[in-house]
């Protein structure tokens, strides 16, 4: 392995904890990382959710599943998200790491031949337990093939070696008899196969720390008065060629979801509006969008011109986060007939960030809880979390979707909100079927039960450790993976264990005396918490790990009964 990979591979082991872990594995996450985060735009990921490399791995290092821009890891969400979408736009990214300086024309007909039986509704290769429940999720979706859309799903696969990739002519070849194969099963729209040796890794991965930063021409634009904290905004018009530029990720396939972190609104599907946008967008009377919409707001912190050139860096789009999507949906539609309204901010001002995002998303109902609940108390957590002096007692929370990756940290200890949302729920609210079945149902409790305006800190702190510890045990093999469809039963059950069933209100002084004890016991000793933790929930379970017997509000009952007789 040459020095500069190396080196790469070093930094990316120490920043992911992965210290325990052999070379060759340690390989596959670092190359599993790069790929994925070139195609997913979401919050942090685990590595260890998309890597199945192991005896059984039927030629596949890793498999990752997207479902409408959505990072899949487990049947749950799938279940979720399926329920809640009307459409299903899937893609599946395959991969195949090896150290060696060279490619191989063989490991490219392995990779190939392990894909199609992926897919095979008679597979002929042996699966590990991680390949197993990535092709039932696979089938769950062919299911529901009715509501692909645009079109049956992609595959990608991606084989990586430190070697230099040269356009051999024999490797070449075989690279697109597997794509000929796998396309000609009609199954998918899609079919592509890129082989990526140590130069293009280690671009990759150097990507993975950059801001997101676009070029496009805005040549309808009138300068809005100077003001205070704001360095510069116009409003305009962009044509469809130049929003898209704007909205979608590297790659050009999917929205870049990462813009839209400070949006009160996620993407709410085939809502009836987003309906009648998209008929719009389909009809002739596309070119008259422009009238009927009140577009799009975009906030840059850092943004230069050329005339009409424009490059904007670290932006977000706060009000928009709708008809950004019905357009990316609508593409095969589109040309540049259709005009996207458009307000552009150069600011760093967080206060005047906040005060557009208000008066943008006040012009449809939103509570002030919601408001709360999805902008400020995320920020204070941030900030609390941030507070912690001691670097080996320290956690970072997400508040917005990889803020942390060009920061040299231990990525393990990043808090996704999601996570939290989980945590929180599964600890303090006794809900862990919930954090599994239903985290749609959780969200919509954010500024009531989860995030309110008053509730002390100290209980989100409790949680987040409580599942940064599980999750340390996890990858160090002092608890077994079969007990990963109970985690959040599991720190459920460390705070009954050691704090008692009995705990006062959210805003109470009280809160942070209940919670201190519990978060010292978690840094200083947590083994022996979470295997008291982990014991209750295996009697309990019968030694039954399934996720059918685990997720749900009978089996949550059972622990706590079991911990409070």
């Amino acid at each position: 392995m040459d020095i500069v990979t190396a080196s790469l591979l070093g930094e990316f082991v120490k920043e992911h904890g992965l210290e325990a872990l052999k070379e060759d594995s340690q390989f596959e996450h670092f190359c599993t990382y790069a790929v994925v985060h070139r195609s997913f735009s979401g919050e942090t990921f685990n590595t260890h959710d998309l890597v199945v490399g192991a005896g059984g791995d039927t030629g596949i290092d890793a498999i990752a599943i997207f479902v409408n821009g959505t990072l899949i890891t487990d049947m749950d969400q799938l279940e979720e998200l399926c329920s809640l979408s009307g459409q299903l736009d899937v893609a599946f990214v395959f991969v195949q790491a090896e150290r060696s300086s060279s490619f191989d024309a063989m490991k490219i007909g392995n990779l190939g031949f392990g894909v199609a039986d992926f897919f095979s509704q008679d597979p002929k290769l042996k699966r590990n337990d991680r390949v197993i429940a990535s092709a039932e999720m696979a089938q769950m979706l062919f299911a529901r093939s009715s509501k692909f859309s645009p079109g049956n799903p992609v595959v990608r696969m991606f084989y990586l070696t430190t070697g230099k990739w040269v356009d051999e002519t024999d490797l070449v070849n075989r690279q697109e008899a597997q794509c000929k194969d796998l396309y000609s099963t009609e199954a998918f729209r899609d079919v592509t196969f890129e082989s990526f040796g140590a130069a293009r890794l280690q671009k990759l991965y150097r990507e993975t720390r950059n801001v997101v930063n676009r070029d496009f021409e805005f040549k309808h634009n009138v300068s809005v008065p100077s003001s205070e904290g704001v360095q510069e905004a116009f409003i305009g018009y962009l044509p469809w060629s130049q929003f898209l530029r704007i909205v979608a990720d590297d790659a050009g396939t999917s929205v870049n979801s990462t813009l839209f972190f400070d949006n009160v609104r996620d993407w709410l599907g085939e809502t009836p509006v987003n309906s009648e946008i998209k008929g719009t967008l389909e009809s002739p009377r596309k070119a008259r969008f422009a009238l009927m919409n009140n577009g799009v707001t975009i906030i840059a912190r850092a943004m230069k011109r050329t005339s009409d050139t424009f490059h904007i860096s670290d932006y977000s789009i706060v009000n928009g986060c709708q008809t950004s999507n019905a357009l990316f949906a609508a593409r095969e539609s589109l040309d540049d007939s259709v005009s996207v309204p458009i307000r552009l901010i150069h600011t760093q001002d967080e206060e005047i960030i906040n005060d557009i995002i208000r008066s943008t998303n006040l012009q449809t109902p939103v509570t002030e809880e919601q408001f709360f609940g999805l902008q400020e108390f995320p920020k204070q957590l941030e900030q609390y979390f941030q507070s912690a002096q001691d670097p080996q007692r320290k956690l970072y929370f997400e508040r917005r979707d990889r803020q942390y990756d060009r920061l040299s940290i231990e990525k393990t200890r990043i808090v996704t909100n999601r996570d939290m949302v989980k945590a929180f729920a599964s600890m303090f609210l006794n809900e862990p079927h919930s954090a599994t079945r239903s985290y749609g149902s959780l969200r919509e409790r954010v500024g009531g039960q989860i995030y309110a305006k008053d509730s002390r800190m100290e209980p989100y702190l409790l949680a987040a450790l409580a599942l940064y510890k599980l999750e340390f045990m996890f990858r160090n093999g002092k608890v077994e993976p079969r007990f990963k469809p109970a985690r959040f039963h599991i720190i459920m059950a460390v705070r009954i264990i050691a704090a008692g069933w009995k705990m006062p209100s959210m805003n109470s002084n009280q809160m942070e005396k209940y919670c201190a004890p519990v978060i010292d016991q978690l840094w200083t000793n947590p083994d022996t918490l979470i295997t008291k933790a982990v014991q209750a929930i295996q009697l309990v379970a019968n030694d039954n790990m399934d996720r059918d017997n685990i997720r749900t509000e009978q089996f949550t009952h059972g622990v706590i009964n079991y911990l409070l007789a």
